[in-house]
């Protein structure tokens, strides 16, 4: 087996580890982006809900109405704080996907590189050998001809 068919196989393998390490830095960017969005509507909800506690508050409001607006709030400000927990991990989890994918690619571009150098020595290779096996024919051919003549 010549090497640029060792090398192509190794090739084919690191690339496609390197689609992978992709596919998974994709998966964790949705990730990502889902949790952001979790939280920007919980974010989003709690502020409108403070609108409404403010506005209910002004027109008056009874203290077990004032407990489970600020019992509520409190649910509400644990979930915000979990659901921080989850994007910063998110964050985190696509951080190590990067430099994995990262890791992947040069290793895949270095294969590459190595293939299409051993692809060229090969070609030259091949290109010397050719040159040589039509000298010795042109070398040949001369020979006939000089003896046919009585060179």
């Amino acid at each position: 087996m010549k090497k640029t068919e060792r090398i192509g196989m190794v090739r084919r393998v690191v690339d496609d580890i390197e689609r992978r390490k992709a596919e998974a830095l994709a998966a964790c960017e949705k990730s990502v982006l889902a949790a952001q969005a979790k939280l920007d509507e919980l974010e989003s909800y709690r502020a409108g809900y403070v609108r409404d506690f403010a506005r209910r508050a002004g027109t008056g409001m009874s203290g077990a109405g004032v407990r489970e607006y600020q019992v509520f709030l409190t649910r509400l400000d644990e979930a915000l704080r979990q659901q921080s927990q989850i994007l910063a991990q998110a964050r985190l989890k696509r951080s190590a996907e990067l430099e994995s994918w990262r890791n992947a690619a040069r290793r895949a571009a270095a294969v590459g590189n190595l293939a299409t150098h051993w692809q060229a020595e090969e070609r030259l290779a091949a290109d010397k050998v050719e040159q040589k096996e039509s000298d010795e024919r042109s070398q040949q051919l001369w020979s006939r001809r000089t003896l046919a003549h009585g060179g």
